[in-house]
């Protein structure tokens, strides 16, 4: 275990949630950090102390869609937030689908009429995948490389709406469908996706939450909360 250093700034760091605090299948998360020095603990996103954090990560919010208005007033108030306050909002709006057709990325708003696929994407590049039975059940999978690309061309076209890089996305999960005509988004979720962290074994659960928590470590290196930022002479 690292200990704290008194030389070296510690940022506060909140993991956010609207459901039962560490529910959803995130268990193992602040592990995950702890082991890269980076303390954080759970909170509801509605707390008025999340507002003092250093950083905040939604990571188990329970469908914001029910108070929109005042969850997109909370982001802006929020010191730093992963993701961004500006995708989020984006996301938010069901429209973002029309963007993303505008910008050549062939989605669906019909119900799924063939293969579904999950694709996980953490700092940006590939991390996990499912398929999803026609049960309902998710189960771990390792899609063909023109899957990944369709994902990462639809997480391009919403941070270019959004006027961020793909690298600044925490986290993003992609729907994926498939017909006779090719396949095609149905959803991205940038605000509150169940990343699957339970429907993997436990040892790629340990590497991928790995690089959950370097995504963290350099989201903080960038918005200036790394210990060079802070350490004194």
């Amino acid at each position: 275990m690292k200990l704290a250093r008194p030389n070296v700034f510690h940022p506060r760091i909140l993991l956010v949630s609207g459901r039962q605090l560490g529910d959803g299948g995130d268990s193992g998360l602040v592990e995950a950090l702890r082991r890269r020095g980076l303390s954080a603990r759970w909170m509801p996103w509605d707390d008025p102390q999340t507002e003092n954090a250093d950083l905040v990560i939604l990571a188990a919010v329970s469908d914001p869609a029910d108070r929109r208005k005042d969850f997109l007033s909370w982001t802006t108030r929020v010191r730093n937030l992963l993701n961004p306050p500006a995708v989020l909002a984006w996301n938010s709006d069901k429209h973002y689908l029309v963007d993303l057709a505008d910008a050549g990325i062939p989605v669906t708003t019909r119900g799924a009429t063939g293969h579904r696929t999950v694709l996980i994407f953490l700092g940006g590049q590939q991390s996990h995948a499912f398929r999803r039975t026609t049960a309902g059940r998710l189960i771990p999978a390792e899609p063909d490389f023109e899957l990944w690309d369709l994902g990462r061309s639809a997480l391009d076209a919403a941070c270019a709406k959004a006027g961020m890089s793909t690298s600044e996305l925490l986290y993003a999960r992609v729907d994926l469908t498939g017909s006779a005509e090719g396949p095609s988004v149905r959803q991205l979720d940038l605000i509150e996706p169940d990343l699957g962290w339970q429907y993997l074994d436990s040892e790629t659960r340990a590497l991928q939450q790995r690089r959950f928590a370097l995504g963290v470590e350099s989201a903080c290196e960038r918005l200036g909360l790394g210990p060079l930022s802070h350490r004194g002479p």
